[in-house]
């Protein structure tokens, strides 16, 4: 019997269109002789199956399934390509594991951990992980510039707490600055983190569970051409990204424990990718992404290419986990 797969993308933040290509890809890779896709989105206006003449049919929310010629689909799996909120949040892993339905994402709570910035890194301090000096500002707060660069330095950057794609991010080098950065970040957030500048290579490194063990892929070494690896740099091609990642063999070692670490204390599953930087030789993490972009030029895919896994093997490995 073939397996109905949801593929659910879009969501309520600024991400969607990325999120709708990620989950386009997941749609035309899965292998169609295993598995029936349909393609899902999820808006804040409404939820429907769209089908290949982009039709729409609504979604029932109370049991998750879909009506088509009076005959009710559900599903056995759903792919998450959501990225931000609903998906990469919490929210729609809560709602889905009330109806017991499998997905390829983390659990909830581990989702809303690794989404709320701040609260990532300050979970995973005690247990030895490096991360830049921050400071955390809710909105409302007063602002006092000094205390900021006392903690931080100059430069340093600002960002949105729980907000992805670089969206809401600043790099700020003067006192000046500060308050227009703020108003940048709170745009898209009501929670803001500011972070000293580490000064090093940029890597970025998936993690996932592919057969049944936690699998580190090869590193992928981040040089943007503008000032850091923002939105232009991700996705309008202003950055090469270098697979496998120019490292010595103890940086390489280093990283890898890590990250392996890393999806290990938080307990994930399915796809991961964090973000580190090299600073004294020692690997700072920056974030950590649960439903890392799925589309041909993101990062993921091209690690495991990288490794010898096709995309359809890796789309098919995170639906048999997650079946598990």
């Amino acid at each position: 019997m073939k397996k109905n797969i949801a593929i659910i993308m879009g969501g309520y933040s600024s991400e969607y269109e990325i999120s709708l290509k990620s989950g386009q890809v997941v749609y035309e890779t899965l292998d169609t002789s295993k598995y029936n896709a349909y393609r899902i989105h999820i808006f804040k206006h409404k939820w429907v199956y769209v089908n290949d003449n982009d039709v729409e049919f609504p979604i029932d929310r109370n049991d998750f399934s879909i009506t088509l010629e009076d005959k009710k689909i559900t599903f056995d799996c759903v792919f998450n390509a959501i990225h931000g909120t609903p998906g990469e949040d919490g929210y729609m892993q809560g709602y889905l594991e009330l109806l017991n339905i499998p997905h390829t994402s983390c659990g909830m709570y581990q989702a809303a951990l690794t989404f709320n910035k701040r609260d990532c890194l300050s979970t995973l301090k005690p247990y030895g992980i490096k991360t830049a000096t921050s400071f955390y500002l809710n909105q409302g707060d007063a602002v006092n510039e000094n205390d900021i660069i006392n903690k931080v330095g100059l430069p340093c950057f600002v960002k949105a707490n729980k907000a992805g794609s670089s969206f809401g991010i600043t790099k700020v080098y003067n006192k000046e600055d500060i308050k227009n950065a703020l108003d940048v970040a709170f745009k898209e957030d009501d929670e803001v983190i500011i972070e000293s500048f580490l000064d090093g290579t940029e890597v970025s490194v998936g993690v996932i569970t592919y057969k049944g063990e936690v699998t580190v892929l090869p590193i992928t070494e981040i040089v943007s051409n503008n000032d850091f690896f923002d939105y232009k740099a991700k996705y309008l091609g202003e950055s090469q990204e270098i697979t496998p990642a120019r490292l010595s063999k103890i940086q390489e070692e280093k990283v890898n424990t890590v990250a392996k670490q890393v999806y290990t204390i938080l307990k994930l599953k399915g796809f991961s990718r964090s973000e580190y930087i090299f600073k004294d030789g020692e690997p700072h993490l920056l974030e950590v992404n649960t439903v890392p972009g799925l589309t041909k030029a993101s990062i993921l895919p091209q690690q495991a290419a990288t490794a010898g896994i096709s995309l359809s093997t890796l789309f098919e490995n995170a639906i048999e986990e997650a079946l598990k």
